[in-house]
């Protein structure tokens, strides 16, 4: 048995399971859903077929893995946003969002643009969860977390979906820099914090 193969095995489940949503993330990202199979993704983790279904289903169950992972906030993302005003706390939200998907372009255009599967009801649901709980991120960070409303939980959505479209603007189209969308959205955050949530 061969060095390799040996550490190949002893893996702990969870490094395993992480270890192919990266290969996942990675191929779907650059092929799309379609021209990814679980076998293309099985020989680039260096496993067996067999596991991917173990781990994750089917492939469509998979590539749901992939959005989920690529749109959903972490959940310490918020709480490690630094003690201060709300300035600072927002130009600090705004560089860890452009960070994050500039750092995974690639698969964050591919999951938010839902890879070839727009109009899927799952894909469209694990969105539409990531979407939501961005928006609870966003109310967390400014302070209205113990406010929340549906209405108030709606116009975080919506700068959400604003903070999607204009990171597409940067990473796809090459229109606006970074820096034109992060004065955009920290100003935007700010404005909407003072004339429409105080408000609601």
């Amino acid at each position: 048995m061969s060095v390799e193969a040996g550490q190949r095995r002893r893996l702990e489940p969870d490094a395993r399971r992480q270890q192919i949503l990266s290969v996942a993330v990675r191929l779907f990202g650059e092929r799309g859903y379609a021209d990814v199979s679980t076998t293309d993704v099985a020989r680039g983790a260096g496993v067996a077929r067999g596991l991917i279904n173990h781990y994750f289903g089917t492939k469509k169950d998979l590539y749901l893995a992939v959005v989920r992972v690529m749109l959903t906030v972490p959940s310490g993302a918020v709480a490690g946003l630094p003690e201060g005003d709300l300035p600072t706390r927002v130009d600090a939200l705004v560089t860890w969002f452009l960070d994050v998907v500039s750092r995974h372009s690639t698969s964050w255009l591919s999951a938010i643009n839902a890879g070839g599967m727009a109009g899927d009801p799952d894909v469209d649901r694990v969105i539409g969860e990531a979407i939501d709980a961005a928006a609870d991120g966003v109310l967390e960070a400014t302070g209205f977390a113990g406010r929340r409303t549906e209405a108030l939980h709606a116009m975080a959505r919506s700068y959400v979906w604003l903070g999607t479209s204009t990171a597409r603007e940067w990473l796809q189209r090459g229109v606006l820099t970074r820096a034109q969308v992060h004065q955009l959205l920290a100003t935007t955050l700010l404005a909407m914090v003072d004339k429409v949530f105080e408000q609601s």
